[in-house]
């Protein structure tokens, strides 16, 4: 691909206690519990638990991974478009640190992968510039099968596919590999005095504009699709583009376009699908 994502994050200094895969130590106990099969958390819904269950997989814990990160400073040209870098490798950084910790707390207790994932972005009163990602899904492991349907890495599997699309994903002969996303923080740039003036009142495209949002949609696009080809995976399913401002302003926009990479593969699972049972009274 012409457009790489940028590097890997790296973690920064004066982190709270943090062991090899990134999982604060607090939570070693927790999860030490779950392993033993004593217990499992989810945030599946009862159908999604049940669809989950229908294709050979079982919940088994909740899967939280965060990284708060400060986002640096940098400011784009008045009247050029240009990618804001800084900000790009912040928004890039932030998510992958969020979602690897995530992938190590899912590791921590035997799961083949997680579904369900949510990539979450809040901001604290006070602190602009520093923002909290939050990656959170459902450990899950094939009951017949356990460690067989990891990514080709070894590592689990990620998805924010539903339970219910993850039932019909595995139906279909195709398992998720990664969650996917590329991200570009773009300045578009500021339009002339004169130039607004000869546009009041007329329906006119704003070619610059056009241009400028093409160019970071392109971007954010491109950088997805690298990591599904970097991840192994035939595809991308679930994709969606989003847009948001953030706290730079109007003019500084990011475009993170994401989704779930798939694989086909066979899955054992349970050869009689659900049915649809009706009353025999008619009301």
């Amino acid at each position: 691909m012409s457009n790489p994502p940028p590097p890997p994050p790296s973690e920064a200094g004066g982190a709270p206690p943090l062991d090899a895969g990134g999982v604060p130590q607090a939570g070693d106990a927790r999860l030490a519990e779950i392993a033993t099969g004593k217990v499992f958390t989810s945030d599946l819904s009862v159908n999604e638990f049940l669809l989950v269950g229908e294709v050979g997989f079982e919940p088994l814990s909740m899967v939280v991974g965060s990284s708060m990160y400060h986002v640096g400073i940098q400011i784009g040209k008045w009247k050029q478009s240009m990618e804001l870098d800084v900000l790009t490798q912040a928004m890039y950084n932030g998510r992958s640190a969020a979602m690897s910790r995530m992938v190590s707390e899912a590791a921590k207790v035997g799961a083949d992968g997680v579904v369900g994932m949510r990539l979450d972005l809040v901001m604290y009163e006070g602190g602009q510039d520093v923002l909290e990602f939050m990656a959170v899904g459902t450990a899950v492991r094939s009951r017949t099968n356990p460690g067989a349907y990891r990514a080709p890495n070894g590592q689990p599997f990620t998805s924010d596919l539903s339970g219910q699309d993850f039932f019909t994903l595995v139906r279909a002969g195709h398992l998720p590999v990664s969650f996917v996303f590329g991200t570009c923080v773009y300045h578009v740039a500021h339009q002339g005095m004169m130039q607004s003036m000869r546009q009041m009142g007329q329906n006119v495209e704003m070619p610059q504009y056009t241009q400028a949002v093409y160019d970071a949609r392109e971007l954010a696009m491109g950088r997805m699709q690298y990591e599904v080809e970097r991840d192994g995976a035939n595809g991308a399913v679930g994709v969606r583009l989003e847009v948001n401002n953030h706290v730079w302003g109007e003019h500084a926009i990011e475009f993170v376009s994401m989704g779930t990479a798939v694989r086909p593969i066979e899955v054992t699972a349970p050869a009689t699908p659900p049915t649809l049972v009706l009353p025999l009274i008619d009301r």
